[in-house]
């Protein structure tokens, strides 16, 4: 690879992960016109048109798909290589991507980001928030965030925080009018705030525990949302009954200021909740092992597991 030619294909390798110039530019920390012309330069010297580009979308060409597809993994090796070298020099260095769920990032990350960077200053660490399930691999991410339900086999996974529980929660006000569910059963005859999985085309059956097995109640109502929080906004505002986890951030106040009511409580027993996973590979990074080992013992499960 000759002059400028890793740069350049950096640059292409962050234009098709980011989806846009501009969120692949703040990544580079260039500016959005620096790369645009960049890339065209690249293009010019192979010869190939990579990337199609209007004043409203991207798209990828054949050519810049078969270029990607081969050459993001070795840049990633090349970024891990030179990392290593560098750790060997002094402090961990080098980007870390981590994709998780908004409540995962309120409980288990945010909490620690002042406490990261000032341990490991010199690691680049990029946050996205995604409440679907992902191929973090397919993706470029480097490690991930989901629930224990959703890992896949193939990952190697640790326990991050305390298990979970869900809730089902209305507003007195609701509950003053409509009456309050006894069963989860009950729940067919009330308005509830039903949630969907960002991606995804199918509607959350609500999940609950009796009688030493699952079972899950699809129920109906008027609002959907793809966002927990926000069901538990709109329930303590008398919208209906939402479902979610249980929460310091979110639930719990709620509920501290009276303005929602846990419902069902027993049939909502704990489960495992949150686990950081990542793919198995010959040798980790330094800096994605720092960034694991980091918030591994922040999140430390209080029983030990």
């Amino acid at each position: 690879m000759r002059g400028s030619e890793f740069s350049d294909m950096r640059a292409f390798v962050a234009i098709v992960e980011e989806g846009n110039f501009s969120r692949a530019a703040a990544r580079l920390r260039i500016s959005p016109s620096t790369l645009s012309q960049t890339i065209r330069q690249f293009e010019e010297r192979i010869g190939a048109q990579l990337l199609i580009r209007t004043t409203r979308s991207m798209s990828v060409t054949h050519a810049g798909q078969r270029l990607f597809d081969r050459f993001r993994p070795a840049l990633r090796e090349m970024e891990a290589a030179l990392g290593e070298v560098r750790n060997l020099q002094g402090a961990v260095s080098g980007t870390v991507r981590m994709v998780l769920p908004r409540l995962a990032l309120a409980s288990l990350v945010e909490p620690h980001l002042g406490d990261f960077a000032r341990a490991y200053p010199e690691i680049h660490l990029e946050l996205g928030i995604n409440d679907a399930v992902i191929d973090i691999v397919g993706d470029g991410f480097d490690v991930g965030i989901t629930l224990g339900e959703l890992l896949e086999q193939d990952m190697v996974a640790v326990k991050m925080g305390p298990d979970l529980r869900q809730l089902a929660v209305a507003a007195p006000e609701y509950l003053a009018r409509y009456g309050t569910p006894e069963t989860p059963a009950e729940l067919l005859a009330h308005n509830c705030i039903n949630w969907r999985k960002p991606g995804s085309d199918k509607i959350y059956n609500w999940e609950f525990f009796d009688a030493g097995r699952w079972f899950g109640v699809a129920v109906q109502g008027s609002l959907m949302v793809s966002h927990r929080d926000t069901a538990l906004q709109a329930a303590a505002q008398g919208a209906g009954i939402a479902f979610a986890y249980w929460s310091s951030q979110w639930m719990q106040p709620l509920i501290d200021a009276g303005r929602l009511v846990p419902l069902l409580e027993k049939y909502s027993p704990q489960f495992p909740g949150w686990y950081l996973y990542y793919a198995r590979q010959h040798q980790t990074p330094a800096a994605v092992r720092a960034v694991i080992d980091f918030f591994r013992a922040a999140n430390r499960p209080s029983d030990g597991s």
